[in-house]
């Protein structure tokens, strides 16, 4: 009994200390987003903005139209990323499945840039949640050919190979659309395409906390079928499961999450990969009731620290977020990769 209550105590030490360590991360990270920049804000004037309403024009402007909606953003995005990376890794049984890996993300790409070439065509601005539905669509049919192919290829080399070609596919199209596409869908598109976090807008961020916060919550609710089905899908039946409707619950709320994600910020490689894997390292559990909001917790940590290196690496210029976001998120997915082909052989 003593050596039960031990590791019991042991466990919940360590998800303490994870979770404690990433909040402080994630606070840290809000003031030096907030403060950092081709622009400095000084601290006294952010404090004085946020606590008393003052502060001049310059500053309000810089911190509420700018920044923070950016901020917002990157985290409440970044946390979808990394759920629907552990969404789609639980579904396949598959460590490095993930939506830009498998060409969710570049299928939502795709329908994004046609909605958007559409829109501009016809003189009028994409309304948030008319780009959101234009990327599940994308998504949807994305995940769609992956299934058919997961049906007829068993290993998961192949099947990452697979989603690879499709995201290729979906690529070329999109850089087809946008060859042809007007001069001012072309330059907003470029940026759209490249994956950044900027632009962000207080519309977008309403739309972006309904759409995520929702799906985020109905994956944490699903935290118990998650964890049978985890276990294989006889024990998930054996389990009260209905595994067949668990499953397409499954793609919708990674689908949902990924083309989200996608229709504000373009695509953002390896989020989806590599942070559920280091979040399960750091905790040393996969319990789906653990893992999921910390999972979020992490997403956000994770790309709100990239997307400041992002603006400030070659400040005033911005790079692609996604650029910084593979950096250090390759380097996990080489490591599971050569970790998995290890225990194959």
């Amino acid at each position: 009994m003593s050596g039960k209550g031990t590791d019991s105590s042991g466990r919940l030490l360590r998800y303490g200390t994870v979770i404690a360590s990433l909040a402080v991360m994630f606070l840290v990270l809000i003031g030096l987003n907030i403060v950092i920049g081709s622009v400095r804000v000084p601290l006294r004037e952010l404090l004085h903005i946020l606590f008393t309403g003052g502060g001049g024009d310059t500053w309000q402007g810089i911190i509420w139209k700018i920044r923070l909606p950016r901020l917002f953003e990157s985290a409440l995005l970044g946390g979808a990323l990394a759920l629907s990376g552990f969404l789609l890794q639980t579904f396949f049984n598959n460590p490095i499945a993930g939506p830009y890996v498998l060409g969710i993300s570049s299928g939502a790409k795709l329908t994004v840039a046609a909605a958007m070439i559409t829109a501009f065509g016809a003189q009028r601005s994409p309304g948030s949640w008319f780009l959101v539905s234009a990327a599940f669509l994308g998504a949807l049919m994305s995940m769609g050919v992956v299934l058919l192919v997961a049906r007829r290829v068993r290993r998961s080399a192949t099947l990452i190979v697979c989603g690879v070609m499709i995201g290729y596919i979906c690529s070329a199209i999109t850089d087809f659309l946008i060859t042809f596409a007007d001069d001012a869908s072309i330059v907003n598109l470029h940026n759209w395409t490249r994956g950044s976090f900027s632009g962000a807008t207080w519309d977008d961020i309403r739309v972006i906390s309904v759409v995520v916060l929702s799906a985020s919550a109905v994956v944490f609710l699903l935290s118990k079928p998650i964890s049978a089905y985890q276990m294989g899908e006889y024990y998930a039946k054996n389990m009260g499961v209905n595994v067949q409707v668990f499953r397409i619950v499954l793609v919708l709320l990674s689908s949902v999450l990924s083309a989200c994600v996608t229709a504000f910020a373009g695509p953002v490689s390896f989020v989806g990969i590599a942070v559920p894997h280091l979040v399960k390292a750091l905790l040393n559990t996969s319990k789906p009731i653990v893992v999921i909001p910390v999972c979020f917790l992490g997403g956000s940590v994770f790309c709100m620290a990239c997307d400041l290196i992002a603006r400030t690496a070659f400040a005033p210029q911005d790079i692609s977020v996604s650029s910084v976001t593979a950096v250090f998120g390759a380097p996990v997915v080489i490591a599971l990769m050569i970790k998995k082909r290890g225990r194959e052989m």
